[in-house]
């Protein structure tokens, strides 16, 4: 096993242009109508390019596993019509494909680094680390920062599929370079299901089926920048968040998507490094959110706004029945304080209804009784169970993104043993997250665990995060309550803020979970990871 200890200084060694260069942003113009120097003519009108999915891979199953064999790669796409850009995929493709997989049968992903050596604009080194986002995974399956797999090196990941259906996300976490690595297109959805999920009338995916003839569909949304000749561009204005003016769906700059009368559902993920979305239709009805990072929740809430930090996924059914053959919805973005707007960011997506639904099964937003899912994980848990309160305080302190004053170069200098916490397993403890950072808002993202959402400045949280979550929208100068149980594994996991730049310099820390637990890890050495030598785990050809 090697965790790989990259601090400042290797970053130094290992870039031929310096660490100075990895991390000074790009020139940039800024304007009230956009970021991007390509030329307004390439630039398509929102609601003018067709909606796509991204497509789900077939595994090869063997002795109860699901197995995949997916290559990390440079691509070129065409994000914008007739324009090609550079990008990095998994499999080459942005957004990478969905995987399906079912809750009780395993997944084993042989994830090969095929990247170039140096990233061809910003001189890097793409290492990468795959974290599938939502996942209880061992921790050396988790997409530890520091363990990282290089170009030309291969790593196995295996994933236990236990916990309830939902909507995760698998992206890339690399020590120090997870945002550019993300910004270039290493992210892809990954859809856990289960017969719970299967039994009730909501839209669901129906294997074989053509994408334009499904109810139930992904949203990934992001933003990007784009430079005159097509590429993208990257600037984090000093690593305090990148804005771009180009708004994405599934990698389809504003697109359309036609509908039926009928409702739709979508598992909607915010994959900007920085934006924050706040979505309303048109139309001004509201959505009914079925679903959190961590599942269904009990009941559906319906609202008319939707916020989302970055990182954050919701499930949410819209009803198309009310509206006119011929009629536009539209997807709209309000914006959340601390992000920066431009002439379209306020746009999404467009649904144009066609006319009757052509199948009407599966058309409900709950069961008989209203409920969706009766014990959500964590929603069970009250103050009274915790066993231990802490606090995390976020915010910038010299120059640096902090968490409780450090850093995760201190955790790279402790030899990979510092941590803020050191809940036992199978404890239920309260976490108090402080902002102190006036200007910029925070997804707090805490590894292995599903939490309950307490309060927001003493106040009760939105009626859409009625749910379990794994990301926590923590707003300037806010205090927000979880709840959380530890486990089902122990060993040390990461939180961090999910805006990548923050996170990459350096709003990173992390956890123990500790106890003795038959089968997990080495209580001395918890993060013990296969190695990344290029000789990949025995599995079917592929």
């Amino acid at each position: 096993m090697t965790v790989h200890a990259l601090n400042r200084r290797d970053l130094l060694k290992l870039s031929a242009l310096g660490a100075a260069a990895l991390v000074l942003p790009l020139e940039r113009v800024v304007s009230a109508k956009s970021a991007s120097r390509i030329a307004a003519s390439k630039l398509p009108k929102p609601y003018t390019v067709p909606f796509a999915v991204p497509p789900v891979l077939t595994p090869i199953t063997k002795n109860g596993v699901d197995h995949y064999h997916i290559a990390q790669r440079a691509g070129v796409a065409e994000i914008l019509p007739g324009v090609k850009t550079p990008v990095f995929g998994y499999n080459g493709i942005t957004p990478g494909p969905t995987i399906r997989a079912t809750r009780g049968r395993p997944v084993a992903i042989r994830m090969t680094n095929e990247l170039p050596a140096r990233h061809p604009q910003w001189g890097y080194e793409p290492w990468t680390s795959c974290h599938l986002h939502g996942s209880a995974s061992k921790p050396q399956y988790d997409g530890y920062a520091s363990d990282i797999t290089r170009p030309g090196q291969i790593k196995t990941y295996r994933y236990p599929n236990s916990q309830d259906a939902r909507t995760l996300w698998y992206h890339d976490h690399g020590v120090h370079h997870t945002a550019e690595n993300a910004y270039m297109g290493l992210a892809a959805q990954y859809h856990l299901i289960d017969g719970l999920e299967q039994s009730l009338p909501i839209p669901k995916w129906i294997d074989g089926r053509k994408p334009e003839e499904q109810y139930e569909l992904p949203l990934i949304l992001a933003d990007k920048i784009f430079a005159a000749d097509g590429k993208f561009m990257y600037d984090d204005n000093g690593h305090s968040g990148l804005y771009g003016d180009v708004i994405l769906v599934n990698g389809r700059p504003w697109p359309v998507l036609k509908v039926e009368q009928r409702k739709y559902r979508f598992r909607v993920l915010n994959a900007a490094l920085s934006r924050g979305f706040r979505l309303q239709l048109s139309t001004g009805d509201p959505m009914t959110v079925i679903g959190t990072d961590g599942g269904l929740m009990a009941r559906p809430q319906p609202t008319t706004q939707l916020r989302l930090g970055m990182a954050e996924r919701y499930e949410i059914v819209i009803d198309f029945a009310k509206y006119k053959p011929g009629q536009r919805v539209e997807l709209r973005n309000l914006g959340v304080k601390n992000s920066v707007d431009y002439d379209n960011t306020g746009r999404i997506m467009a649904f144009d209804v066609t006319g009757p639904a052509k199948d009407t099964a599966n058309n409900a937003v709950a069961g008989p009784d209203g409920l969706l899912n009766p014990n959500p994980p964590a929603m069970d848990l009250t103050s009274a169970m915790a066993v231990k309160k802490r606090k995390l305080e976020v915010e910038r302190k010299n120059g640096m993104w902090v968490i409780n004053g450090t850093t995760w170069d201190d955790v790279v200098r402790s030899d990979y043993r510092k941590v803020v916490a050191d809940p036992e397993l199978g404890a239920v403890e309260q976490w108090e997250i402080v902002n102190k950072s006036g200007g910029w808002f925070h997804p707090v993202h805490i590894h292995l665990v599903d939490f309950k959402i307490l309060d927001r400045n003493g106040k009760a949280p939105y009626n859409y995060e009625l749910g379990p979550k794994d990301v926590v929208y923590v707003g300037e100068n806010e205090t927000v309550n979880v709840l959380t149980r530890f486990g089902p594994e122990k060993g040390r996991y990461m939180i961090h803020c999910h805006n990548l730049p923050h996170e990459d310099h350096d709003m990173m820390t992390q956890f123990e979970v500790v106890g003795n637990s038959e089968g997990g890890p080495d209580a001395d050495d918890p993060m013990k990871a296969d190695p990344a030598t290029g000789i990949p785990d025995p599995l079917p050809d592929l």
